[in-house]
C-alpha cells in the first residue's frame, strides 16, 4: 500500500524558510507558495507578515514593473503578490488593515498623475476590495479621512476597475447599519451627480461609458438590496438621488447640451433603462405577489422629467449622429441605423410599458410627435435588422396588449387637435355601434385609448401589415429572399388578432378596423382567414417519432450509455441514472399528433390533445411528442416580463383543458431524481428516452 513507503518529500519551501538570508522573491518563485499561504503555513505567514515583506508585497502591486520582456515574465511578482494578499488569510488580513502605513502605500496608487495601468488597477481593485469586505470599519475609516479618494477614484473612472471599488463600497459593507453611513458619506460626496457629470459629450467616451454602466450597477444592486434589508426602513440616498427629477433632469441636459454624440447619449439611454426597469422580487424563486404592486410601478419623477425631452429623442430618429456606410453581407449600407436610433427605440418600449400615474402624459407627446409612425418607418426600412424589429414589435404589443396602467387624461395636456380629433373619433364610433362587452380599465383609460386609436388611425398599422406582407409574396415569387421582419410581423398580426377577439379593448380594435375603407377591411379579412392561418400552420412545430425508430435509438441508446450493475460493487448505497426534468412550462403528450392548423391570431398549441383521444395504455407505447402554447407573456399580474410579449392571454386558464393522457407536466424548476439502481442494463422506455433526446 501507498502509506507503506515514505514517498511525502519535503516541501523545499521548509527548506527556504530555514535560510537565515532568504528574500521574498524566492519564496515566491517557489510552485506551492499559494497553496501553502492558503493552507496557513504558519512558519511562511510569519515570514510573509513581517514589515519589511508586507511592504514589498503592497509596492509590487501598486508599482509599475521595469520595462522589458515579455508582460507575462514583468507581471509575475504583482500577480503572485496580489494572490498573496487576497488569499483570505486572517494574518494577512489583520496586518494590512491595521497598518496605517501599508494602507497609505496602497492609496498612493490613486494619486498618480497618468493613466493607471489596468492589469496594476485590477491588482489594486481586488485587493482594497477584499479590505472593504473583511476588514469594513477600518479601511471605511481610513478612505473617509481622505477628502480626495472620490475624486481621484472618478477621475481613472476611464480603468474598469475603478468601478469595481465604488461597487464594493456599496454593497459589501456590512453590518446593515454601517454599510448606511458609508452610503449617506457617499451620498455626501455628491457621487452620483459627479458620476452624471462625467456623461457629457466632451467627455472621454470610456470615461462616459463607465460612469454610465457604474450608475446602472448602483441603482441595481441599491434596489435589491432595498428589499432584502427589511430592518432598515431608511430608504438608500443614493437611489433616492438617481430617481429624483432634478438628477434626471440633469442627465437629459448633459445628454442635448451641444453637439449630439452617439456615445453621450446612448450611454444616457442605459442608465434611464435601468431606472424604467420592472423590478419584480422573487422568494424562493418565486415571484412575492404582495410585493409585486410596490416593485412594478416606476418613480414619476422619472416620467416627469424625460416628458418634456421627448421631443429630443424623436428627433434623433429623424436625424441621428452621422455614420459612414457599412459593408454588410447584403451589400453597402450606406445610412446605418445605429446604436443610438435602436437605444431610442428600446427607451419608447420601456415607457411604453411603464406603469405610472404620469404615464398619460408620456402617451400623448409620444401621439403628438408621431414616434410610433417613425419606427414604423424605421422597422419597414430596415429589413434585416431584427434588433430594431424586436423593439418596434414590443411597442405595438405594450399599445395593442395594455398592462395595468392607470392612465388618465391630464388637463392641458392634450394640446394636439390631431390626437382629440382621433379620441373623439373612437368614441363616437363606439357609441354608434352600441353596448359591447368592453373591459372597464379600457373606459377608464382614454389616454391609452388615444394610442391605440392613433396607431390604427394615423399610423395604418393595418394596412402596413397587408402591404409589407403582399411587398415579400411578390418579391418571393420573383425568386427573391424572404424580408427579415416577416417573423416579426407575423407575431404582430397575431397580436392584433388576437385582442381582436377577447382582448380588454377588442371592442375599441374592432371598431377601429370596421371603419377602414372597404377595400382594406376585405382584405384583411381575407388575410386573416387564409393567409395568417397557413403562416402560423407551417410555423407549427412537430416533433413525431415513430415506434420503430424509439426502438432502434433505445437499444443504441443503451448499448453506447447503459451501464452493468457489477461496475458499481464498491457502493452498496443506490446509484442509478439522474433525471432531470427542465422546465420550460410546456407538456408531453403521448396521444395522437395533432396536426389541425390554428386559426389566425391563437398561439401554436402542437401539444393540445386532439378530438379523439386513444386509450392511456396506447398513449404509453406511442413516442409522439408536440409542442404546446411556448408565447411568452409580458405585463401579467402573474407572470415574469419577457422580450416578446405577443399572445400570453391565450394561455390562460379558460382554454386550457386537462387531458388524461399528459404523462408530465412541467414547470418552472428543475426537478432531480435518482432512482434506484437497475439489477442490469437500464432500459429506457420510448417515452424516457423522448425526453432525454429533447433535453
Amino acid at each position: 500500500m501507498f502509506w507503506k513507503f515514505d514517498l511525502h518529500t519535503s516541501s523545499h519551501l521548509e527548506a527556504l524558510l530555514d535560510k537565515e538570508d532568504v528574500t521574498l522573491k524566492e519564496l515566491m518563485n517557489e510552485e506551492d507558495v499559494l497553496q501553502e499561504c492558503k493552507a496557513q503555513n504558519r512558519r511562511l505567514l510569519l515570514f510573509l507578515c513581517q514589515d519589511n515583506c508586507m511592504q514589498e508585497l503592497v509596492h509590487l502591486i501598486t508599482t509599475e514593473p521595469p520595462a522589458g520582456g515579455e508582460e507575462t515574465k514583468r507581471f509575475k511578482y504583482p500577480n503572485i503578490a496580489c494572490e498573496l494578499l487576497t488569499c483570505d488569510v486572517g494574518m494577512i488580513n489583520d496586518k494590512l488593515g491595521s497598518d496605517e502605513s501599508l494602507l497609505e502605500t496602497l492609496y498612493a496608487f490613486l494619486e498618480q498623475p497618468s493613466a493607471l495601468n489596468p492589469l496594476l488597477a485590477s491588482f489594486f481593485s481586488k485587493t482594497i476590495g477584499n479590505l472593504i469586505t473583511r476588514k469594513t470599519e477600518q479601511v471605511i475609516s481610513f478612505l473617509r479621512k481622505k477628502d480626495e479618494f472620490l475624486s481621484l477614484v472618478l477621475e481613472h473612472i476611464d480603468t474598469s476597475a475603478m468601478m469595481d471599488v465604488l461597487l464594493r463600497l456599496i454593497s459589501c459593507v456590512e453590518p446593515a447599519p454601517l454599510r448606511l453611513e458609508t452610503l449617506m458619506w457617499l451620498n455626501e460626496q455628491k457621487l452620483a451627480q459627479r458620476l452624471i457629470e462625467l456623461i457629457y459629450p466632451g467627455k472621454d467616451e470610456e470615461k462616459q461609458t463607465n460612469a454610465s454602466q457604474t450608475l446602472c450597477d448602483i441603482i441595481r444592486l441599491s434596489r435589491d438590496q432595498a428589499g432584502q434589508l427589511q430592518e432598515i426602513s431608511q430608504p438608500d440616498p443614493l437611489l433616492t438621488v438617481l430617481e429624483s427629477q432634478e438628477c434626471v433632469e440633469q442627465l437629459l441636459q448633459n445628454m442635448f447640451s451641444g453637439e449630439k454624440t452617439e456615445s453621450c447619449i446612448v450611454s444616457g439611454i442605459q442608465v434611464f433603462l435601468t431606472l424604467l426597469e420592472i423590478r419584480r422580487p422573487m422568494v424562493d424563486g418565486m415571484m412575492d405577489t404582495q410585493a409585486f404592486e410596490r416593485s412594478y410601478t416606476v418613480n414619476s419623477s422619472i416620467l416627469l422629467a424625460i416628458q418634456p425631452h421627448l421631443t429630443h429623442f424623436h428627433q434623433l430618429l429623424l436625424e441621428p449622429p452621422k455614420r459612414e456606410p457599412m459593408l454588410t453581407t447584403l451589400g453597402v449600407l450606406e445610412e446605418p441605423l445605429g446604436n443610438t436610433r435602436l437605444h431610442v427605440a428600446r427607451l419608447v418600449a420601456s415607457l411604453l410599458y411603464t406603469s405610472s400615474a404620469s404615464h398619460a402624459v408620456v402617451a400623448q407627446e409620444l401621439c403628438r410627435l408621431n414616434t410610433m409612425e417613425v419606427l414604423l418607418d424605421l422597422f419597414f426600412k430596415y429589413i434585416w435588422n431584427n434588433f430594431l424589429h424586436l423593439q418596434v414589435e414590443l411597442c405595438v404589443a405594450a399599445i395593442i396588449r395594455p398592462c395595468a396602467h392607470e392612465m388618465r387624461l391630464q388637463p392641458g395636456l392634450a394640446s394636439s387637435d390631431e390626437c382629440k380629433a382621433a379620441q373623439d373619433g373612437s368614441q363616437e364610433q363606439a357609441s354608434a355601434e352600441g353596448p359591447l362587452s368592453e373591459s372597464p380599465s379600457s373606459s377608464e383609460n382614454p389616454a391609452h385609448n388615444l394610442m391605440v386609436t392613433h396607431l390604427f388611425q394615423h399610423c395604418h398599422l393595418v394596412q402596413r401589415i397587408l402591404e409589407a406582407w403582399e411587398e415579400n409574396d411578390k418579391k418571393q415569387s420573383e425568386g427573391g429572399m424572404r424580408r427579415g421582419y416577416m417573423g416579426h410581423l407575423t407575431r404582430i398580426a397575431n397580436t392584433v388578432v388576437h385582442n381582436l377577439e377577447k382582448g380588454p379593448i377588442h371592442t375599441q380594435i374592432s371598431n377601429l378596423i370596421s371603419g377602414l375603407p372597404e377595400d382594406y377591411r376585405g382584405r384583411w379579412e381575407t388575410f386573416v382567414e387564409q393567409t395568417l392561418s397557413e403562416t402560423n400552420r407551417k410555423n407549427t412545430i412537430d416533433l413525431a417519432f415513430s415506434d420503430y425508430q424509439i426502438q432502434q435509438m433505445t437499444a443504441n441508446f443503451v448499448d453506447q450509455f447503459g451501464f452493468n450493475d457489477e461496475e458499481f460493487t464498491d457502493h452498496d448505497d443506490s446509484i442509478g441514472y439522474v433525471s432531470c426534468l427542465f422546465c420550460v412550462n410546456w407538456v408531453a403528450d403521448f396521444g395522437e399528433v395533432n396536426s389541425t392548423a390554428p386559426a389566425a391570431g391563437v398561439p401554436f398549441s402542437p401539444w393540445d390533445a386532439p378530438a379523439s383521444q386513444p386509450a392511456a395504455a396506447e398513449a404509453e407505447d406511442k413516442g409522439w411528442a408536440k409542442f404546446t402554447d411556448f408565447q411568452p407573456f409580458c405585463c401579467s399580474e402573474t407572470g415574469p416580463r419577457c422580450s416578446s410579449p405577443v399572445d400570453s392571454d391565450l394561455s390562460g386558464s379558460e382554454n386550457v383543458k386537462p387531458n388524461p393522457n399528459r404523462e408530465f407536466l412541467w414547470n418552472s424548476d428543475v426537478f432531480v431524481n435518482f432512482l434506484p439502481k437497475q439489477p442490469k442494463k437500464t432500459e429506457l422506455k420510448g417515452s424516457d428516452l423522448l425526453l432525454k433526446l429533447i433535453l
